[in-house]
């Protein structure tokens, strides 16, 4: 009985372009400790076999994590865990279900505030990141044109250098077959509902500081912690963009820590 009352149920959310499958090294190593874990793969990601082209909106694309939380029992909170965009996919979840939430993590992802609109962490990103950083990454325009939506395709060489650098070959070559088109929406977050502080703002949040990360640069992450201040920053040395990849045990006694104190 003490093993189930201290078993925490974690949701595991993926970053643009990839699926539940990314989490393959984490999900059992937090199961054998006693935890519940439901990796998710968000709209037109993974094993959702819609296309990016029919998501307009970042709600439509965070529907999946939504219909879970939706579904947890009264009284049943889950420790949420985001990945690069899916901080984006946390901050929806979090404003709409504070109360089945126990704690947002936030792996070297994007963490919006509540001062200016949801865009405006990746409108930064934007700014600071020079064009020739994206190396390969393919945008195309679908849509509507008065929509700006716009799909994203990680080329294979901004995989390698800039997302899995220090990831095992064979994790690399993983996420060379199953990555799919993804968009980071910001033209519908430049136009939603600034975040609440009375909802997203009083769930707790922990952030995951990747310091190898050549996606999301640990100087860029530090500056998202000071933008919006968070309950705890734990950091992953040497760890690449795909820390569930280059140091999987280490990210994974970072959660069973958290699960602990959350």
């Amino acid at each position: 009985m003490s093993e189930l009352k201290n078993q925490k149920h974690f949701i595991l959310v993926h970053g643009a372009c990839h699926g539940a499958w990314s989490w393959y090294k984490i999900k059992p190593r937090l199961e054998s400790a006693g935890h519940r874990v439901t990796a998710i793969n968000l709209t037109a990601s993974g094993i959702d076999m819609r296309a990016i082209e029919s998501v307009h909106t970042m709600y439509d694309y965070t529907k999946p994590l939504l219909d879970i939380l939706a579904s947890l029992p009264s009284g049943e909170k889950a420790i949420l865990v985001g990945h690069s965009l899916g901080g984006l996919n946390l901050a929806v979840a979090m404003d709409k279900f504070p109360d089945k939430i126990s704690v947002g993590v936030f792996l070297t992802a994007f963490m919006p505030d509540t001062a200016h609109q949801p865009s405006f962490v990746l409108e930064q990103y934007w700014k600071r990141t020079p064009a020739e950083n994206w190396l390969d990454t393919r945008f195309e325009p679908y849509g509507n044109p008065e929509q700006s939506l716009l799909s994203m395709f990680f080329g294979p060489n901004f995989l390698t250098y800039k997302l899995y650098q220090l990831s095992p070959v064979e994790d690399l070559e993983l996420g060379k077959r199953l990555i799919r088109p993804g968009s980071l929406f910001v033209s519908d977050l430049s136009k939603a509902d600034k975040f609440s502080n009375d909802s997203y703002g009083r769930v707790p949040r922990v952030y995951v500081v990747c310091n190898e990360d050549e996606g999301i640069p640990e100087k860029f992450q530090r500056w998202m912690i000071e933008n919006f201040e968070v309950n705890d920053v734990m950091e992953i040395k040497d760890a690449d963009h795909m820390a569930m990849f280059s140091k999987p045990q280490e990210l994974c006694d970072c959660l069973l820590e958290i699960a602990q104190k959350y």
